[in-house]
C-alpha cells in the first residue's frame, strides 16, 4: 500500500488504515427499526493509505479501478456532487465537517479484499477505513462507535442509500473471535464470543454473485412501510412490538404492511435467541434461527432471489446446520452453518446445483470472526 501510494501521489503515506466487510449472522432490516443484530466481521477488508494536505484538496485513488485520481475540495462537498464510488469516501470527509470538525484535505489510495454488490458491506468498510484514518490524521478523537455513525451519516446523506447503522457499527467495533450484540436504539454493544472451529463447525459464505444495489429504491420503500407501520401503530418503531402483539397490530395495518412488521418482530426476538444460545455455548443451535430468518426474509420481506433460495435449499439438504441470506436482500450472500467435515461436499453440492441452473458459478469461502476497523501502518 505505501509503494502504491508513492507511485501515484509522489511521496509515502503517514499511515494505512484497515476496516473489515462483515457478515450478519441474525437481525436484518432491523437496525432502522431501532433494533437488535447479530454481526461479524470478516477477515476480507478495506485498506486506505493516507497523508494530509494543507490545501484543502481531497484526492481519491482506488485499486480496483483503472480511472485517474478523482480530485475534489473539501470546502466544496454537497451531496450529488459526486456519483461513482468517490462519494462513499467523500461523503465520510462531508459527514465529518457536518458534525462540527473541521478536518482537512487528503491523498487517499484504496484497495479492498471485500467483494462488491455480494451483501458484505463493501461501502461499509470504506467509509469506516476513511473514518479512522481521518480520526487519526487530524487528532479528531473520536470512538469507534461515533466514527461508526460518521459512516452512516456519509452512506445516506451524500451517497443517498438510507441505510442503518449497522454494517457501520460492524466493521468499525467488532472484535476478532467475537460476534456484536447491537441495540440500535441504546446505542450499545457486546461481543458475545463465537468460535466455530472449536466446535468442528465452520461458516462458509456463498456470494452468489447476483450483484444488489441498495440505492435503487427497494430498500428505501422497505424501510418506508416499516416507518409507516409503526406510525400507524403509534410507536416510536417497530422494535417496541413484541411477537404478543403481532394479532393485535396486524388488524390495526394495512393488509401490504403486515409481513413487513412480522419480520422485524420476529426477526428481533431471533437475535435475542440467537446471543443465549452462543453465550450458552451452543452454537449447533444457531441453525434452526438462521433457517427461519431467511424464511422470513424469504416470504415476508421478499427480498431474497432465486440463486439465495437454491443455495439454502441445497446446503440444507446435504447437510447444513443452518443458512440464510445475509445483507440488505436482492442478490448478494447467503452465510452456511456447517460441521467442518461436511462444508466440501456442501461447497460441491451448491456449486453442481447452480451450473445445473444455469446460474453463474458462486464464490465460496470461509468466514472467522475477525477484528474491526484499526490502523496497521
Amino acid at each position: 500500500m505505501k509503494e502504491a501510494f508513492r507511485r501515484i501521489y509522489g511521496a509515502y503515506p503517514e499511515g494505512v488504515w484497515a476496516a473489515p466487510g462483515r457478515v450478519n449472522l441474525i437481525g436484518e432490516h432491523t437496525d432502522y427499526n431501532d433494533g437488535f443484530a447479530l454481526p461479524i466481521a470478516i477477515p476480507q477488508h478495506t485498506l486506505v493509505a493516507a497523508r494530509r494536505r494543507q490545501d484543502g484538496r481531497l484526492r481519491l485513488h482506488s485499486a480496483q479501478g483503472d480511472g485517474p485520481v478523482i480530485d475534489l475540495h473539501v470546502d466544496r462537498l454537497t451531496p450529488g456532487a459526486v456519483t461513482t464510488w468517490g462519494a462513499y469516501p467523500a461523503g465520510v470527509v462531508w459527514a465529518l465537517r457536518e458534525a462540527g470538525h473541521r478536518p482537512g484535505g487528503a491523498d487517499l489510495h484504496i484497495d479492498s479484499t471485500v467483494p462488491t454488490g455480494a451483501g458484505l458491506s463493501s461501502s461499509a468498510a470504506l467509509e469506516c477505513a476513511v473514518a479512522f484514518a481521518y480520526n487519526d490524521l487530524y487528532g479528531l478523537e473520536l470512538s469507534a462507535p461515533a466514527l461508526a455513525l460518521i459512516g452512516q451519516r456519509a452512506e445516506n446523506g451524500f451517497a443517498g442509500v438510507p441505510c442503518g447503522a449497522m454494517d457501520q457499527l460492524a466493521s468499525a467495533c467488532c472484535t476478532a473471535g467475537s460476534a456484536l450484540h447491537l441495540d440500535i436504539r441504546a446505542g450499545a454493544h457486546e461481543q458475545v464470543p463465537v468460535a466455530p472451529e472449536a466446535q468442528g463447525m465452520s461458516l462458509l459464505v456463498v456470494d452468489t454473485r447476483v450483484k444488489h444495489d441498495l440505492g435503487d429504491g427497494a430498500y428505501a420503500a422497505l424501510r418506508a412501510g416499516c416507518e409507516q407501520a409503526a406510525r400507524l401503530l403509534g410507536l416510536a418503531a417497530l422494535r417496541d412490538l413484541t411477537p404478543a402483539d403481532l394479532h393485535r397490530a396486524a388488524g390495526a395495518l394495512p393488509e401490504r404492511l403486515v409481513p413487513l412488521v412480522r419480520h422485524v418482530v420476529t426477526e428481533n426476538a431471533r437475535v435475542t435467541d440467537a446471543v443465549a444460545r452462543l453465550r450458552a455455548g451452543r452454537l449447533a443451535a444457531l441453525g434452526p434461527i438462521l433457517t427461519g430468518g431467511h424464511a422470513s426474509l424469504r416470504d415476508d420481506f421478499r427480498i431474497s432471489c432465486p440463486e439465495s433460495d437454491l443455495v439454502v435449499d441445497t446446503a440444507l439438504a446435504y447437510g447444513a446446520l443452518g443458512a440464510r441470506m445475509t445483507g440488505g436482500g436482492f442478490g448478494g450472500s447467503v452465510i452456511v452453518l456447517a460441521e467442518e467435515d461436511r462444508v466440501e461436499a456442501i461447497g460441491a453440492a451448491v456449486t453442481t446445483a447452480f451450473r445445473a441452473a444455469g446460474y453463474q458459478a458462486p464464490d465460496l469461502f470461509p468466514v472467522s470472526p475477525a477484528a474491526g476497523a484499526r490502523r496497521i501502518a
